[in-house]
Formats: C-alpha cells, sequence, structure tokens
C-alpha cells in the first residue's frame, strides 16, 4: 500500500482557508472601491436628464462612448467634441449638448472611463475618425478641458479650435503656438480652478486667445449635477449661465476662420 503523509489533509484544509480569505478580502476592497466611486462622483441633476431625449429640433443619440446631438437642421460647418470634468458623469452636461445642437451644432459629449478624461485623453480620435472631412473644435470643463489641451496640443492639423470651461492648458499642452482658435470661458465664483495655474497657463495659449468670464457663475454650473464641494456659491441660476456659455462658445464657433480653398 502507498505511504501517505499525515500533514497533507491539514496542510490542504490550511491553504482552502487562506485562500477562501484572499477572495473574500478582494470581494470586499471591491466592493468597498465601488462605493467610493459612487460617493465621489458627481451624477446629473434631474432636469439635465431631461435633456438626453430627442427633440423636434435635436436626434440624441447614446453610444458607449459618447451621447451625440444632431441638429435636424444644422447650420454651423464645426462639429463639437466634449471633454467632461472628473469624476463628473456626462450625462451632467446633457443641457449644453442639446443647447449647442439647437444654434445648430454638432455636438458629442465623450464618456470616459470611470469619468476621468486622463484614463481616455485621446479618445476624441474616435469620433475624427469617423467623419475625417469635418471641420471639429475640442474642448472641455476642469480636467477635461486639460486633457483637450493636451490632445490639441499632439493633434493640432485635425483641429480648428480648443475651449475651456474653468480649466487651462497644463505643461504638458503648449498652445503658444499652435495654428489653433481658443476660448477661455471661466466663472468669477468658481472656488475650485486654480487661479494662479489658470494666469500661467495663459503663456501657453494662442495669442488671440478670446477671455470670457461669467460674472456671478460657479464652477460646477458648466455642468448640471449640483453643488460641487468646495465650490463658491453661485450668484446666478444654472440656466443663465448655461445661456452665456452657450452664448459665449456659439459666438466664437460662428467667428472660426473658413476652411482655406
Amino acid at each position: 500500500m502507498p505511504i501517505t503523509s499525515a500533514s497533507s489533509s491539514p496542510r490542504k484544509s490550511r491553504l482552502r482557508r487562506a485562500l477562501l480569505w484572499l477572495l473574500l478580502t478582494l470581494v470586499v476592497l471591491i466592493l468597498a472601491l465601488a462605493v467610493a466611486y459612487s460617493l465621489l462622483n458627481y451624477k446629473p441633476t434631474l432636469d439635465a436628464r431631461t435633456f438626453l431625449q430627442s427633440t423636434e429640433q435635436v436626434t440624441v443619440t447614446k453610444t458607449k462612448h459618447w451621447i451625440a446631438y444632431e441638429p435636424v437642421d444644422k447650420v454651423g460647418e464645426t462639429t463639437v467634441l466634449f471633454y467632461p470634468g472628473g469624476l463628473v458623469e456626462p450625462e451632467s452636461y446633457a443641457p449644453l449638448g442639446l443647447s449647442l445642437a439647437e444654434r445648430g451644432y454638432r455636438t458629442y459629449i465623450v464618456k470616459m472611463p470611470l469619468e476621468l478624461a486622463v484614463l481616455a485623453p485621446n479618445r476624441a480620435t474616435e469620433l475624427l475618425d469617423l467623419a475625417p472631412e469635418e471641420r471639429y473644435v475640442l474642448g472641455g470643463h476642469s480636467l477635461g478641458g486639460a486633457m483637450a489641451a493636451r490632445y490639441a496640443a499632439e493633434h493640432e492639423g485635425v483641429l480648428e479650435g480648443v475651449f475651456f470651461m474653468g480649466a487651462y492648458a497644463d505643461p504638458k499642452a503648449d498652445l503658444s503656438g499652435a495654428d489653433l482658435q481658443a476660448l477661455q470661458i471661466t466663472a468669477s465664483e468658481d472656488q475650485i480652478l486654480n487661479r494662479e495655474a489658470w494666469e500661467e497657463g495663459r503663456s501657453r495659449m494662442p495669442a488671440d486667445t478670446r477671455y470670457v468670464e461669467i460674472e456671478g457663475g460657479n464652477h460646477g454650473q458648466f455642468g448640471a449635477y449640483g453643488q460641487q464641494k468646495g465650490d463658491g456659491a453661485p450668484r446666478i441660476s444654472g440656466e443663465e449661465q448655461l445661456r452665456q456659455t452657450v452664448d459665449a462658445l456659439s459666438g466664437w464657433l460662428a467667428e472660426l476662420r473658413a476652411p482655406a480653398s
């Protein structure tokens, strides 16, 4: 008869218990991270969600990587690509997307992994590749604006311009010599934007950058996700800040240089 070790069975039992504890620890860790993420990210308001439905003027299409707003009567020559702010769900910018499309500009709100544009800064390429003959501008809010600037610095030839909402070009995005038109929109009560870094970032912007400040607006009202922790209290409504933002964007878009013939 073969000789068996008396300690073999206890060793296997200890190994199984260790693996079980490891599995349980991983499950608890994953659940804890999921709960933390749910608490940290910013979700769209109930009102913002109403802007995710098609209207008589705009067709809304939701895909894995973006929310598309297609005007029925397209008047703008330029398509708008938009990167959301960090930890902000893309649906929070639905009012912006629909409002721009109502002005005649096809608009894409780009979705990001874990709502962080830094994890997919080149996602705009997917849209540009679908219709390379189109004219595009790329912009974003907060972290999304910073990542849009980095993309623009590396892909200058495929964009007409870049725009910022409560954001700036960081040291990895020098646009000072770029053949791009730029728009900078800030808000007077924005307490999230690092003003010192923003001022420093002006030296990395094109010389003819247009600057617009929304008096009474704050950081969070560039989207529709409620009051952001650490932000200033707004002195105007979210609807008014949206109107002024869309006015600034659509005015800038209308004045973009005509394509070379």
